[in-house]
């Protein structure tokens, strides 16, 4: 039986040929989509422990930490494009991938914005950014058990979170250079937790105005 797509989240980067070509290739191997998803979550574990270590580095180690953290955000992402396309497009669903696909978003959001916290000694900021990230995909989800479907609107969605995240890590890089210490991430983070705020308002006020309407 094939899987349910009809909530599933678009993405202009499946169609693109590297993403084609790269999912064809793992779905050639023996990898499962569900192990793909797992590597998500050890990519995620990397880099909020990169950010993390980064906070009490300074010089070439801590440019170094900060490009690796740069580098597992976007690992992460890799990685939640290729469980679905090795799933779905290579037809290798299995009956656990529902589990597979949502709970290791959790984990590695978790990961990445609390790492950054830490590094930056506001552990509760990161716990901020998490919690919200967490109420965006409640309010996705509940939206498909009410009926109204899946709503991916950001303006801070996932992929919106580690753009935010990755770009911060890079300039972060530079910080020295007018003394900074921390604001960067800081910045960042108040920046997705208030933008997930706002996105979680956003998409529940729009799971309304359809539940009302009668559109789905």
């Amino acid at each position: 039986m094939m899987p349910d797509t009809s909530n599933r989240r678009p993405l202009a980067s499946r169609q693109t040929g590297w993403a084609v070509r790269t999912s064809r290739w793992l779905a050639g191997t023996r990898v499962t989509p569900n192990q793909i998803s797992m590597a998500g979550m050890a990519a995620a574990l990397i880099a909020g422990a990169c950010f993390w270590a980064a906070g009490s580095a300074d010089g070439a180690g801590r440019v170094f930490l900060l490009l690796l953290a740069a580098l597992f955000v976007q690992g992460r992402l890799l990685c939640n494009l290729f469980d679905g396309m090795v799933a779905i497009e290579a037809g290798r669903a299995s009956p656990d991938g529902a589990f597979w696909n949502e709970f290791p978003d959790r984990v590695s959001d978790m990961l990445i914005l609390v790492g950054a916290g830490l590094s930056v000694a506001d552990p509760a900021l990161g716990w901020a950014a998490a919690a919200f990230a967490f109420l965006t995909a409640y309010v996705r989800e509940l939206g498909v058990n009410t009926g109204a479907g899946a709503d991916f609107a950001g303006p801070m969605a996932k992929q919106h979170r580690m753009a935010v995240m990755t770009g911060a890590a890079i300039l972060a890089i530079f910080e020295p250079i007018w003394s900074g210490q921390g604001q960067v991430l800081r910045a960042a983070l108040w920046i997705v937790a208030i933008g997930a705020a706002l996105t979680a308002a956003r998409r529940g006020w729009r799971q309304v105005e359809r539940l009302r309407s009668g559109r789905n």
